[in-house]
């Protein structure tokens, strides 16, 4: 059977911008575009030249990319010409090979929502096509609303796409904008459209994931026909997103039927970096990567429990569907009152501590962890501190300095403006292991990794500020998220934070603290954070 190829266009920078709380800068999108072309996506859509600024300067500055950059725009409005309508110029004028216009293919909306006529809307769908296609551009025909406009009046709706596909739409998009249909109407629906005179392979499919089925429904209409893919990095979208790109690419490479049937422009080598490109995405976003996501979460190949550790030592896939390298994410055997020995030895082999079979230390170790899990804390997602833990419980832990005492003072008050301030200010005294000791102090005045003015970043700052030797080490590390969640409650509450970090190499850890002051217990997690890096660092 000869190999088909599929087509993958990506609309983060334009739909993905739709998300509630995202705005990218320009930069933003440059970024982002030139991973999409490095990973090997076909279509980049940018943006909606003259919709916003920010769209119009990214298609002025957009990098040239293999990938085929495409502005988007809607068909031209009734009672004028294509080749006179300000809005389709404005998406012309941006110089793209290719124009992505969405146009109405549901009845319903045309009459309610247009004012229009049937006839008007078809007309305007086919001026505004072959006015792309006379200009020497690849059109391409959105169909928003199309499933449910199908349901609701199939004549119509095939009327729509068939008047793009007549006028030279390159794609005619099949678009699930509500995203309410199934993906088992989906595949229907797509088969009776092939059917009813436009190829598959001048189809594509757009789906949103308000039912969870985004992903679903994107392989359904692939199965059915349809050969362009629609989607974003991450799922972001409006509403509850789009297909996500992130958990399409990978299926469409690895997963059969679609391995063995497809091409893509993704090569396998590329497919490595797509780990790396989401969660990139996400610290452009400044928000905290989906654990659970599929095949670049960072639990996506964590086992927890002790009787899956040690059937994944013998043998990953007794508990892997694919090979967690394959996609630049990691295996995770993480510690928890739940471990077996399995896990233990694992996770000590990850961090470098080799520990045979049968070792006392080993139970020495399960029990402490399962002590100090039942006072509060969690070794779950904090590896970094259960690594300084397991290096106590070996005599392999290195103190290269301690923390003779610290002191945090907030205060509220009005400044001169009459304005209501809160400013927080720290000392930490620390001693090395040769007697001497320095002291490190901060107030709130400029506030930098956590963003915030309070105690816990003047504690930070201040534990960073003067660790002489260590220093250049320390200076870059940066606090990627903090978490705090209160164990008991009433008079006898326990407060437990986890914080995770990253350094200049790109390495991410996490570390614990549990105490019944909430900055106590912070402080203690900002402490192993350091000694963590220390260790790595400086010990053979």
């Amino acid at each position: 059977m000869s190999r088909e190829r599929l087509y993958l266009y990506d609309t983060t920078l334009r739909d993905g911008q739709q998300t509630q709380g995202v705005q990218f800068s320009t930069a933003d999108k440059v970024q982002i575009a030139q991973a999409l072309d490095r990973l090997g996506i076909d279509y980049i859509e940018g943006g909606w030249p003259g919709a916003n600024p920010t769209d119009s300067a990214f298609f002025e500055a957009a990098p040239k990319t293999r990938a085929k950059m495409t502005a988007f725009g809607m068909t031209k409005r009734a009672g004028r010409s294509a080749e006179n309508d300000d809005v389709l110029a404005a998406v012309m004028n941006a110089g793209t090979g290719t124009v992505c216009l969405v146009g109405k293919s549901h009845d319903y909306h045309v009459e309610a929502a247009l004012g229009i006529t049937l006839a008007e809307n078809t007309e305007n769908i086919r001026a505004s096509i072959a006015h792309i296609v006379a200009q020497g551009r690849e059109a391409l025909f959105d169909a928003e609303h199309f499933f449910d406009g199908y349901k609701s009046n199939p004549e119509y709706a095939l009327e729509a796409c068939r008047a793009a596909f007549q006028a030279g739409a390159r794609w005619v998009v099949l678009c699930d904008t509500n995203g309410g249909t199934l993906p088992d109407e989906i595949a229907r629906i797509v088969s009776e459209v092939i059917a009813a005179g436009i190829p598959g392979d001048r189809l594509g499919i757009h789906t949103h994931n308000d039912t969870e089925n985004a992903v679903a429904g994107t392989l359904a209409a692939v199965e059915a026909g349809a050969r362009q893919v629609q989607g974003t990095l991450n799922g972001l979208g409006e509403r509850c997103g789009n297909a996500n790109l992130t958990s399409l690419i990978p299926t469409l490479l690895l997963k059969e039927p679609y391995a063995s049937r497809f091409d893509t422009g993704v090569s396998h080598e590329a497919l490595v970096g797509i780990t790396r490109i989401s969660r990139m995405l996400d610290d452009i976003l400044n928000r905290v990567s989906l654990r659970q996501a599929p095949y670049v979460g960072a639990s996506a190949f964590a086992h927890k429990a002790g009787l899956h550790a040690s059937a994944i030592l013998k043998n990953p896939d007794t508990y892997e569907h694919i090979e967690p390298e394959l996609v630049g994410n990691e295996r995770i055997i993480p510690m928890s009152n739940q471990a077996g020995q399995s896990n233990l030895r694992q996770r000590l082999g990850e961090a470098g501590l080799v520990v045979g079979k049968g070792d006392p230390a080993l139970g020495r170790i399960l029990e402490r962890v399962k002590a100090r899990e039942d006072a509060g804390y969690s070794y779950d997602s904090a590896q970094a501190s259960f690594e300084l833990l397991a290096r106590d419980e070996l005599g392999q832990l290195t103190e290269h300095f301690e923390v003779e005492r610290y002191r945090v003072i907030s205060e509220r008050r009005r400044n001169a403006k009459g304005q209501i301030v809160v400013e927080s200010e720290a000392v930490v005294t620390v001693q090395f292991r040769d007697g001497s000791k320095r002291t490190g102090y901060f107030k709130n005045e400029h506030p930098q990794d956590l963003h915030d003015d309070g105690p816990v970043n003047a504690l930070w700052q201040a534990l960073k500020a003067d660790l002489g030797p260590f220093q250049s080490l320390i200076d870059e590390i940066k606090l990627r998220d903090f978490k705090v969640r209160i164990t008991n409650g009433g008079t006898e509450a326990v407060t437990r934070v986890i914080i995770d970090f990253q350094d200049g190499q790109g390495r991410r850890w996490a570390t614990v603290g549990v105490s019944p002051n909430i900055v106590d217990a912070s402080f203690e997690a900002l402490l192993d954070a350091i000694r963590w890096k220390l260790i790595r660092d400086l010990q053979p």
